[in-house]
């Protein structure tokens, strides 16, 4: 009965990775990234960033809490400079793009799958139901 193995499913998804790593928005998505990579001042501030955060993890590990409050507030300083920086908060918008296709293929994807089972069990889309549950509440006990 099944016309498709695992492995060709599989393939297919491949295929459609493929297809999807090259829309438009991911090619927006690398020439940004690229940019954020050879800005200075941007690569300055994410160093920054990490180093503070380095020092957030010891301060919390040795109950440092005032220096660990203080590290926190540089590095959410940081950040929201960082956020300001166009590039920056274009690449970010870029990211929620991506994210939001993937999701939406998920979706569709799993969406189908089950309407495929509910359609070739003779069920009730619309109802959510596959045929043996449709056959089921039809039959008297």
């Amino acid at each position: 009965m099944a016309q498709y193995t695992r492995k060709e499913v599989i393939e297919e998804a491949k295929k459609l990775a493929t297809m999807m790593a090259d829309i438009e928005e991911i090619d927006r998505f690398k020439q940004l990234e690229a940019k954020l990579n050879e800005n200075i001042k941007v690569q300055a501030h994410i160093k920054k960033i990490k180093a503070l955060q380095k020092q957030a993890v010891n301060f919390q590990a040795y109950g440092k809490t005032e220096a660990l409050q203080k590290v926190e507030g540089e590095i959410d300083r940081l950040q929201n400079e960082l956020d300001e920086i166009p590039v920056v908060s274009e690449f970010k918008e870029t990211q929620t793009v991506i994210n939001d296709i993937l999701q939406m293929v998920s979706s569709t994807i799993s969406r189908e799958v089950t309407n495929e089972i509910i359609r070739s069990t003779e069920g009730d889309v619309l109802k959510g139901e596959t045929g043996s549950k449709s056959q089921q509440s039809g039959s008297c006990h």
